[in-house]
């Protein structure tokens, strides 16, 4: 029986910023963007959008045409989660209407946690066949105003849909690891925006390729030659193409330049337009990938997940004949051509937006069209909204979950 990605979707904030107009404001050539790091816009979440609502739509275009009762774990990777202790997947899981009978979890490391979901659900499948599994990778990149991190910015989600019965993709079980202690980059509990030592994390970043790669050759004996395409994880576009002349130099392949590029080159067309994602930037560039309009059936694909702190994980998959007919109807090209433009100044006001911290009633203004936002707060408690205006809290009555047992005589 063959395991693997019966859907795949993807969502994106409603408004972008394009960096002509963050390099004029910060004095910098914009070639350093567009061509540095290959960066050309950013997305940018509304006040009223957050990773909940971004998972969520995008698990809602995943699961079209899917058996919704047959879902029986949904899994939320992500590093910009809104509790320290309710996983997000809690709240897609009402937004969405899901069974009860379903279990719910949150994971994190980093950019990396999305590719653990994605194999821990392929467990699930194999224990539970006839069980379908709902990941969401989403997150929010967040960097202090001004710093060499800004234009890196982004935000996305990617819902994905595991089973036995995949339509888009199989997925090699196997995985090749690496786990290393490092300080590349990290977000401590009293910071919003996140700490990077840029040079550095590329380093970290290629060290670790090199050594999941091995690790996944002593798995599988498969090498750089057993794959047609390779798609990594992309804290800015540019980081592809670096990844995969790098190992391609390691390993000593006789491929030319355009063949090289050729490679990696279909999975970088999403992420100039979105910025960094985190846990779903590797999985938009998959998207990436087959939404290409050469037919990609039959071919292999090595996958490079990398998450700092640091962890590197390479695996591979198979992309199915018909995987086209799989796909969501609305592409992504079509999903951000819907987007709107921001100036500088939203940006920055909707950057320093921020939430009381004491708890206190906190509305947030409607600007989202999308099919869920963020509400805003109060009680300490988020709120979410449906599109039809319905409000989903965070915590309901607790008669609309159970009926509490008399205890027993003492």
């Amino acid at each position: 029986m063959k395991f693997g990605l019966e859907r795949i979707a993807v969502e994106v904030p409603r408004h972008s910023l394009d960096l002509a107009l963050l390099a004029e404001a910060r004095g910098v050539d914009v070639k350093k963007y567009h061509q540095g790091i290959g960066q050309e816009f950013m997305a940018v979440p509304s006040p009223d959008e957050d990773v909940v609502t971004l998972g969520a739509a995008a698990a809602e275009r995943a699961l079209e045409g899917v058996d919704r009762n047959r879902i029986r774990t949904v899994i939320f990777a992500t590093e910009s989660g809104v509790d320290q202790s309710k996983a997000a997947a809690i709240y897609v899981h009402k937004l969405l209407g899901l069974p009860r009978n379903c279990r719910t979890v949150e994971m994190k490391q980093a950019c990396c946690s999305g590719t653990s979901a994605l194999h821990f659900a392929l467990a699930s499948v194999a224990l539970e066949p006839e069980s379908k599994i709902l990941v969401i990778c989403a997150d929010i990149a967040r960097y202090g105003l001004g710093t060499a991190g800004e234009p890196t910015q982004g935000a996305g989600a990617v819902a994905m849909v595991v089973s036995s019965q995949p339509k888009i993709a199989t997925i090699n079980p196997k995985v090749g690891y690496f786990t290393d202690d490092v300080m590349d980059f990290w977000r401590p509990n009293y910071r919003e925006e996140a700490l990077v030592d840029g040079k550095y994390s590329i380093k970290v970043y290629m060290h670790a390729l090199e050594q999941a790669c091995k690790a996944y050759h002593i798995e599988t004996g498969e090498g750089f030659d057993s794959f047609q395409h390779f798609c990594y994880h992309l804290p800015f576009t540019r980081m592809g193409l670096k990844a995969h002349l790098h190992l391609a130099k390691v390993v000593e392949s006789s491929l030319t330049g355009s063949e090289l590029h050729a490679q990696v080159q279909p999975s970088l067309q999403l992420n100039p337009k979105t910025g960094n994602a985190y846990t779903a930037s590797l999985y938009m560039g998959l998207l990436s990938l087959l939404e290409q309009q050469e037919d990609l059936a039959g071919r292999k694909v090595g996958m490079f997940s990398y998450g700092s702190g640091c962890m590197g994980a390479f695996f591979s998959l198979e992309i199915l004949a018909g995987y086209k007919e799989a796909l969501p109807q609305e592409s992504s090209q079509e999903i951000l051509a819907k987007r709107e433009a921001l100036d500088m100044a939203t940006y920055e006001t909707w950057y320093e937006t921020r939430m009381p911290q004491d708890g206190s009633a906190f509305d947030t203004p409607h600007i989202s069209d999308r099919p869920f936002r963020f509400a805003g707060v109060a009680d300490h408690k988020r709120r979410y909204e449906r599109l039809d205006g319905r409000l989903e809290h965070s915590s309901s009555s607790a008669s609309e979950h159970f009926v509490a047992a008399p205890l027993p005589d003492s």
